[in-house]
């Protein structure tokens, strides 16, 4: 490893752990796949964290009157 990804790896690292858990608490009390979004979240950011809020939690609903 260079010295610059020993520098970036502290803050890497961070981030994908509270993303991970926040996707795998999330996901368990909605009720999708859990295991599959938290080990997602470890894996890359931001990806996880966008797909799982566009098209697992649906964000944008379209509510009674049909708008967006």
């Amino acid at each position: 490893m260079t010295k610059d990804e020993l520098y970036i790896l502290p803050i890497v690292i961070p981030i994908l752990l509270i993303q991970s858990i926040y996707l795998f608490i999330d996901a368990r009390k909605n009720g999708h796949h859990y295991w599959f979004w938290g080990i997602w979240g470890l894996i890359q950011c931001p990806f996880p964290l966008l797909f799982y809020l566009i098209f697992a939690k649906k964000l944008w609903k379209k509510d009674k009157e049909g708008k967006c």
